[in-house]
């Protein structure tokens, strides 16, 4: 649990129908099995200790007896599991019958939640047998010499974790137009559980499936679904199990269907109060009619199961990858299309070195050109060869703006940057920032001043790593007049030219293939400001020599801005992504590095051309990153020093 990921699971028993002291023996044997596998959380199906499909046996006084005792069974022999177990039964409170789901904990009968919503359509039949729950929580009688509180209204708070806030609902409530876990999320709950016996017909697990993440989604909760399955009767029906448990909108795990199959997952509190903080439209105002009852959970290290993605900013599943490079291409597009009708420029001025980030924003250029119907000789594609110019860039600089017909215009700053040097008293054989820097500024002045001869905009090609890491020279190029990669990180940037090269090849003609030729190439290059002389011909200096990976720097960044982890919790995280990659000595290295250049640089992004926002995390400080320049990064890195490699 440390960290906020709670390890949940989801049940299935094959019950005996109307065999309450069997099927409590049999939830028993679950509870320990799962119990024994680190869960805190374990759900069960609606009405698993008498079985869903009793019918009017229901009315039987025996069978409403020996479900409330095998309930006090239930909750003796798991005082010595570390858990919160819901369970199902039926349950007769003043002359009404209800189908409720007890919470137990250490022993004790927590609460009883009822069904609200009580479907008797099609093939269920539930209001010939039981009542409809109301909301407000009133004490009730199940046999025991301490208070228990029944209500749809009930909150289970633990006390060691206060942002395991859980809540329950049954079957038909989450089918329900206004289902009762959107009060529950609104007053404070994180976790929502579903009891449900739902009879499995063609198409209907799709529905399902879309059901319960879109809940988890949209109430921003975890969602823990179990589902009645074989062993119920199959008179008119058949129970598949499908068990399910979702996370924001993201299924974690699913159970096969007809197997009765007990799925586990962690899902990750702290990330679902993180999310909701964020968002002022979510107001959790608990409501008066809601009460707390507290339980009781060890604090343990919880062994995690759950994927990592080391990308989370780039989709795993190709055809979604590819989805959303066509997106962002598009954002990114329509964005500077609007800014030069705004501005009514006469055409486009981009630097181009041949690496990955200038080829993206020509790719970019291009198309907002394409989509004004304006001719692509009106921008000015400028090469400005330095002193660690290479062959291949300046060859593939060359070739890309040929293929995409452009405007060649070639700059060699190497003579204007030494006269500066003699202005300034620069030596120009110590290779110092301000050697570097120098030839950055030189460039942006070049850029700006033919943007002005020519009535055209500067277009900035820096990405959102550079920006988070600093990784730019300031007033260089820091500095543009739309900024069309401003918040495409560097993991990105690469695969949407890997996607532009890939459509090049749909085109089947010759210019097509020699484009797709160059693109190739400009991936295949090590990423370099190249402000250094070459060695043998060759890049002297690489971007992530210097400042570190930037898979891992992009990893650090989304949990970072995304969601507030603290440093112990992305460095375990990270651990776990990259296994196999980095060892934990590089990844606290790398990550003590985001830290630093993070907090140091922020003066860089309070002053940031304007740029479209393509996905959930920007630097901007317009819009996602309000952040004092003079911040501190002490505590955060404290908390490293701490960490054990």
């Amino acid at each position: 649990m440390k960290h906020g990921f709670v390890k949940t699971a989801a049940v299935t028993v094959k019950e005996v129908v109307a065999d309450p002291k069997e099927n409590a023996v049999r939830i028993l044997e679950k509870i320990k099995e799962a119990g024994n596998e680190g869960a805190k959380l374990i759900v069960l199906p609606e009405l698993c200790i008498s079985s869903y499909s009793c019918g009017d046996l229901f009315f039987q006084e025996t069978l409403q007896k020996e479900s409330v005792n095998a309930l006090h069974f239930l909750a003796e022999e798991t005082k010595d599991i570390d858990a919160l177990i819901f369970v199902g039964l039926p349950l007769m409170v003043e002359g009404c019958l209800y189908n409720v789901a007890a919470a137990l904990n250490r022993g004790r009968i927590l609460g009883v939640v009822p069904k609200r919503y009580i479907p008797n359509y099609k093939e269920f039949y539930e209001a010939r047998y039981f009542a409809q729950g109301s909301g407000k929580p009133f004490s009730v009688d199940v046999g025991v010499d301490y208070e228990v509180l029944m209500g749809t209204n009930l909150l289970f708070v633990c006390e060691g974790m206060p942002k395991l806030v859980v809540a329950a609902e049954i079957c038909e409530d989450i089918w329900a137009p206004k289902p009762p876990s959107v009060e529950h999320a609104l007053s404070g709950a994180t976790l929502i559980v579903n009891l449900s016996a739902s009879d499995e017909t063609t198409g209907k697990d799709v529905y399902r499936r879309e059901l319960v993440t879109g809940q988890s989604a949209r109430l921003i909760c975890g969602y823990v679904y179990a589902s009645a399955g074989d062993g119920e009767s199959t008179q008119d029906v058949v129970y598949s199990g499908h068990n399910l448990i979702a996370e924001n909108g993201i299924l974690l795990k699913e159970s096969k269907r007809f197997t009765n199959e007990t799925i586990y997952a962690e899902i990750d509190v702290n990330r679902l109060a993180a999310e909701r903080a964020k968002m002022n439209t979510f107001i959790c105002k608990r409501g008066e009619d809601y009460c707390t009852l507290p339980f009781s959970l060890e604090v343990t290290e919880t062994e995690l199961t759950r994927g990592i993605d080391p990308a989370p900013f780039v989709p795993g599943n190709q055809q979604e990858r590819e989805k959303r490079c066509e997106e962002i291409l598009a954002i990114q597009s329509m964005g500077l299309k609007k800014r030069l009708e705004h501005t009514g420029a006469a055409g486009a001025v981009i630097g181009i070195s041949g690496g990955l980030d200038s080829t993206l924003a020509l790719l970019v250029t291009v198309r907002a050109f394409d989509l004004l119907h304006l001719p692509r000789r009106k921008i000015t594609a400028v090469t400005m060869p330095g002193f660690g110019t290479t062959g291949r860039t300046y060859e593939n600089a060359l070739k890309l703006i040929k293929h995409l017909g452009a405007t060649l215009v070639e700059v060699d700053i190497k003579e204007a940057v030494r006269v500066h040097f003699r202005d300034i008293g620069q030596d120009e054989s110590v290779h110092d920032i301000t050697y570097e820097n120098g030839q950055a500024r030189e460039r942006t002045q070049i850029l700006m001043d033919i943007a002005n001869k020519k009535g055209g905009m500067v277009i900035g090609t820096g990405d959102m790593s550079e920006l988070a890491l600093g990784w730019a020279t300031y007033n260089g190029d820091h500095m543009s007049m739309y900024g069309v990669n401003a918040s495409v990180p560097k993991t990105l940037v690469r695969h949407l030219v890997q996607y532009y090269a890939d459509t090049c090849v749909k085109a089947e003609n010759e210019g097509a293939l020699a484009l797709r030729e160059v693109l190739l190439d400009v991936l295949n290059t090590p990423v370099s400001p190249e402000l250094l002389p070459p060695k043998d011909g060759e890049i002297a200096q690489k971007t992530e020599d210097i400042v570190g990976p930037y898979e891992l720097h992009d990893f650090y960044l989304y949990y970072v801005m995304r969601f507030g982890f603290s440093p112990s919790k992305i460095y375990r995280l990270a651990k776990i992504a990259f296994w196999g990659i980095y060892d934990s000595a590089v990844i606290k290295k790398w990550l003590t590095t985001f830290y630093h250049r993070f907090f140091s640089q922020q003066f860089k992004r309070s002053c940031l051309p304007d740029g479209p926002k393509v996905g959930s995390v920007a630097v901007s400080p317009r819009g996602d990153l309000r952040m004092p320049s003079d911040a501190v990064a002490r505590i955060w890195l404290e908390e490293l020093k701490e960490l054990e490699e």
